[in-house]
């Protein structure tokens, strides 16, 4: 990770990368220029060529606080998002895509919640104010209808616990013993089920998806993605209605008219 000498932000934005070095183009330029937060973002890399690094680079002379961490914990998302929020120093850490610019006209909203005494954020394209353009087809259709099964079958307190973005305070992604195999995204689901088993206050905000409208492919593998995604779906509706926090969900903040 490079080195610099600035103070402690309040916020920590971590974004995994593999060869994202044209969505980075865009996604950072929008990210200064629209989070008044005080933040740092930290780009992890699995690999010492990845196109994103010359990038980063690059606008290290322009945005003070912007990091590239390169992940030696393995490939997989997880592994990068385990290394990114190990560097983090943050009050909040904020995990996020290269190929998604919808979500940053949340963060502040976000933070704001935090500061309100939310522990952990889930964002959803489900709720009011949110919305999803673009992304493989077959992936969204298969999202939705999981999103919303999970939603009615589980009880589950959020209604797209699968979408990656998510804000937490650093010691509660330490009590996630994180099991889910490296598969894209797949943790994340994961992970929203878990931090409903657990006394700490949860929230919900909506968010705008615009996924990979300027850049790049998707890498989704199908058959993968959905073995890794069931397997969770039914161990969550279990898990989930058996918690002792099921019945009252005392903690559920839902962001309201937040644009």
């Amino acid at each position: 990770m490079s080195k610099q000498k600035y103070h402690q932000p309040k916020l920590s934005i971590v974004i995994p990368v593999f060869n994202e070095g044209e969505n980075l183009k865009v996604i950072l330029k929008v990210l200064k220029a629209l989070v008044d937060t005080d933040h740092e973002v930290l780009i992890v890399h699995d690999i010492p060529d990845d196109t994103s690094i010359p990038v980063v680079q690059d606008l290290q002379k322009k945005y003070l606080g912007l990091q590239l961490v390169y992940n030696q914990r393995g490939r997989g998302v997880i592994n990068a998002v385990k290394e990114g929020v190990a560097c983090a120093r943050g009050e909040h850490v904020l995990i996020t895509t290269a190929d998604d610019i919808g979500p940053l006209a949340s963060i502040d909203s976000m933070v704001k919640m935090m500061d309100d005494g939310c522990d952990f954020i889930n964002g959803s394209r489900r709720i009011s104010g949110g919305k999803n353009f673009g992304g493989a087809f077959l992936g969204t259709l298969i999202s939705t209808v999981a999103n919303n099964l999970f939603y009615v079958l589980a009880g589950s307190v959020f209604t797209d616990p699968t979408l990656g973005i998510k804000m937490f305070r650093k010691e509660t992604f330490d009590q996630i013993n994180f099991q889910a195999k490296p598969v894209g995204w797949t943790f994340s689901f994961e992970w929203a089920i878990k931090v409903q088993t657990l006394d700490i206050r949860l929230g919900e905000h909506p968010i705008v998806s615009v996924n990979r409208a300027y850049a790049g492919q998707s890498s989704l593998k199908v058959v993968a993605w959905c073995k890794e995604y069931i397997k969770w779906f039914f161990w969550g509706i279990k898990e989930v209605r058996k918690s002792q926090y099921y019945k009252s969900k005392p903690y559920i903040k839902v962001a309201q008219n937040s644009y």
